[in-house]
């Protein structure tokens, strides 16, 4: 397998003050983690570029687009929410990370690589439609689907969230849209406090309680998210990545270990083997033991580089 690996030093400005975990070290940890594991001869290392405003509108309303460019600061933050904030690097930042995974797309679309992974920052899956929130600031897998099924005609894509929250912004952006299929799993009741009624057909969240241990988890996988997605035969995969649900982060209350991130990326590499001609774009979401997150990334690169 070829593995692209794409990130750009824009993401190490992005911060939210000295407190907040969702920091620069998170990109840091990752790369020490691919030093010691000496993976970097076996991946491709590419340069995010900036996404347009007229691609980060395949999700997103122009007026929230406005709203956050204009109040991009000169200096200081500018709040969003309670957890939410932007620096003056912020908004740019945030056109690389959607840009990040356009790039993914025609990366494997058109054969560069099989699959990529987007080392970001801010986060996406949070992003609604018409408002940023919890950390992220545009919902930068949602964005790079909608243009893979707009720029390259595809009828099917796959979006798999292993996240410990859900991803309530990328089920707002393709609820009851045939086109794609969401499979996730997220502790509940916890932020956002949604995902546990969805109606919508096309959406497989599947809501667990804390203290979760990754053996339940494989089994919500193997039952309930293969059959689904081999039924719906993806022709292009999509993850967002987020490695919070390991037992040692803080944020969140679940027990899953590197060994199930290596797991749940050999499940969804054999979908894509069937379906989708290898193609994957993976990108960072959560994870805040700096540590954990740095094993826990090396683990899925491992898997989608078959290493």
């Amino acid at each position: 397998m070829t593995t692209g690996y794409i990130t750009h030093p824009d993401f190490f400005l992005h911060e939210m003050g000295g407190y907040h975990p969702e920091s620069p070290h998170r990109l840091t940890a990752i790369e020490d983690q691919m030093i010691l594991s000496r993976i970097d001869d076996f991946i491709t290392r590419i340069d995010a570029p900036l996404a347009s405003e007229d691609q980060i509108a395949l999700v997103h309303d122009q007026q929230m687009i406005q709203f956050l460019k204009e109040n991009s600061p000169q200096s200081g933050y500018f709040q969003i929410d309670g957890d939410t904030s932007m620096n003056t690097h912020t908004f740019q930042a945030a056109l690389r990370a959607a840009g990040a995974c356009i790039a993914g797309v025609d990366a494997v679309m058109q054969g560069k690589v099989n699959n990529v992974f987007c080392a970001v920052r801010p986060p996406g899956h949070h992003a609604e439609p018409d408002h940023a929130m919890g950390f992220c600031l545009f919902n930068n897998i949602a964005i790079a689907a909608k243009y893979a099924l707009e720029n390259y005609g595809l009828k099917r894509v796959a979006i798999i969230d292993f996240d410990v929250h859900h991803g309530n912004g990328t089920e707002v952006a393709f609820r009851d849209d045939p086109r794609v299929l969401m499979c996730s799993f997220f502790q509940h009741p916890f932020y956002p406090y949604s995902g546990a009624q969805s109606t919508a057909s096309n959406m497989l969240n599947i809501p667990v309680p804390a203290y979760t241990k990754g053996g339940d988890i494989r089994q919500i996988v193997s039952d309930l998210w293969i059959p689904r997605l081999d039924e719906f035969a993806p022709e292009c995969i999509f993850i967002s990545a987020g490695f919070d649900a390991h037992r040692e982060d803080d944020l969140g209350q679940l027990g899953l270990v590197e060994s199930d991130y290596a797991w749940i990326t050999q499940q969804i590499l054999q979908i894509a083997r069937k379906y989708s001609n290898n193609r994957i774009i993976s990108s960072l979401e959560g994870g805040y033991h700096l540590s954990a997150l740095g094993r826990s990334v090396v683990a899925h690169i491992k898997e989608l580089a078959e290493i």
